[in-house]
């Protein structure tokens, strides 16, 4: 579809909220000539010297009526209640990219795992000699692909993002796995899970949808889609699909058309058992873009775990410091749990998102030596894990540190997996992840002092 078809010259558009998204929004309509008003309700929103001339900025004051303009392009962070709500004229700039782009597009989705399998289809392209970028739910807007030289875009897309979608048909579509996460903007389960289900409802039968077979609600999209569909995980070594992908050992088997090849994962900077899933889903996403995907796999050697992801950050007396501040839900910090092969000092702790936090006991029994818990959801993860193991109560995240450097053994591993949001006590998960490091750094401060 021609960006023309979309915002026109002279079309009254209003964007809401001045971030990244929507800020880029508003300059691309801009640059349609369309008649832009951005909106922020707070005072300071916005770097708005990035802005396009034309653009007519509020700030510090309600969102206009809607009903005055052509389109509304509300930043994903914004509920589609105070719009509205999703209706023909209401287009986010995932899709507003995807109209305007002329590449194929490779979109992912899924509660976690989202941002290392974009990261690792990124260098696995471009080892392959393709020019290809990330943008989306990564920080970088969608519509900053828009003009870039690209064989492939790759889009993160969250479940903010997929919900107001009308009819995203990326060429390939991944959903790594689906478990309950912001309930306490969705709802409920189901309403997180049917935005999340809009990445493949108007995929087109040319185009292919990867699925975790492992996953009953996300193998159920199956249903869902006029795609191809290609399964990864070990459920879908025992089907007679065409195209599957599953973990075996140090490896990914992939069975394409042409037979069955074994790609080696030791060497790469994957070490837990969801990254070796995550790549399984990229290798088949190559394979639906006809890449050669043993050239691409090359490129695994090189490719670097990203920041806050179980990712060692220390080894102090034969103790592993781990930092994965990125687990902000019970599914992700429950996965880190199950995948260490240690004994473990856990800290957990933080802004809960209204999920259920039981789950977290079974991944800990026999794991966790103890739960060191920050935050607001204390006293609710304490309660949860009754039975399960020791926990204590910490008054902040340094002290959570440094009482987990005291019980600590040679052999053990320290991790920081909090399943909760960092809003209590930090602006971000970076920042929460970034503090923990320094904390640890203090205590060989304070050892040396």
């Amino acid at each position: 579809m021609n960006q023309k078809d979309v915002i026109a010259n002279g079309d009254r558009v209003l964007v809401l909220g001045l971030g990244r998204s929507g800020r880029s929004a508003a300059n691309f309509c801009a640059e349609q000539g369309a008649r832009v008003v951005a909106v922020d309700e707070a005072e300071g929103a916005g770097e708005l010297e990035s802005l396009h001339e034309a653009v007519e900025v509020r700030r510090g004051e309600p969102f206009p009526d809607s009903g005055n303009f052509d389109w509304v392009i509300p930043s994903p962070g914004i509920p589609s209640r105070r719009y509205g709500g999703p209706g023909p004229r209401v287009l986010g700039d995932i899709e507003l990219a995807a109209r305007t782009l002329c590449v194929p597009i490779v979109a992912v989705t899924g509660t976690n795992g989202k941002t290392t399998t974009v990261a690792l289809l990124e260098a696995l392209l471009r080892h392959a000699g393709l020019r290809a970028a990330v943008a989306g739910n990564v920080g970088r807007p969608a519509l900053s692909l828009v003009g870039e030289p690209l064989d492939v875009a790759i889009l993160e897309v969250s479940s903010f993002q997929l919900e107001i979608t009308q009819c995203f048909a990326p060429e390939v579509s991944v959903v790594l796995n689906v478990a309950a996460d912001h309930l306490d903007r969705h709802g409920d389960l189901e309403a997180y899970t049917a935005a999340k289900r809009r990445l493949v409802e108007a995929q087109t039968p040319e185009a292919t949808c990867v699925l975790n077979a492992d996953d009953p609600t996300v193998a159920a999209f199956a249903n869902a889609t006029r795609a191809k569909v290609s399964w990864f995980g070990a459920a879908s070594r025992t089907t007679d699909a065409a195209r599957a992908a599953w973990v075996d050992g140090n490896a990914v088997v992939l069975r394409l058309p042409g037979g069955e090849q074994r790609i080696r994962l030791d060497g790469s900077s994957l070490s837990h058992r969801h990254d070796f899933s995550n790549a399984a889903a990229a290798l088949l996403a190559l394979a639906a873009l006809e890449v050669d995907v043993s050239k691409a796999a090359g490129g695994l050697k090189d490719f670097v775990g990203l920041p806050h992801r179980c990712r060692p950050v220390a080894l102090r007396a034969g103790v592993s410091w781990i930092d994965d501040s990125k687990a902000t839900n019970v599914a992700a910090a429950e996965a880190a749990l199950r995948g260490s092969d240690r004994p473990l000092l856990w800290i957990a702790g933080g802004r809960g998102k209204g999920l259920d936090f039981a789950p977290l006991a079974a991944a800990a029994r026999g794991r966790v030596r103890r739960a060191l818990l920050i935050g607001e959801s204390a006293r609710e993860i304490e309660t949860s894990l009754a039975g399960t193991c020791p926990t204590l109560r910490c008054e902040n995240l340094d002290a959570a540190v440094r009482a987990a450097a005291d019980e600590a053994r040679p052999g053990d591993a320290v991790l920081l997996s909090p399943a909760c949001a960092s809003f209590d006590q930090f602006r971000s998960y970076a920042e929460r992840g970034e503090s923990f490091q320094r904390a640890i750094a203090a205590l060989d401060e304070g050892a040396g002092a």
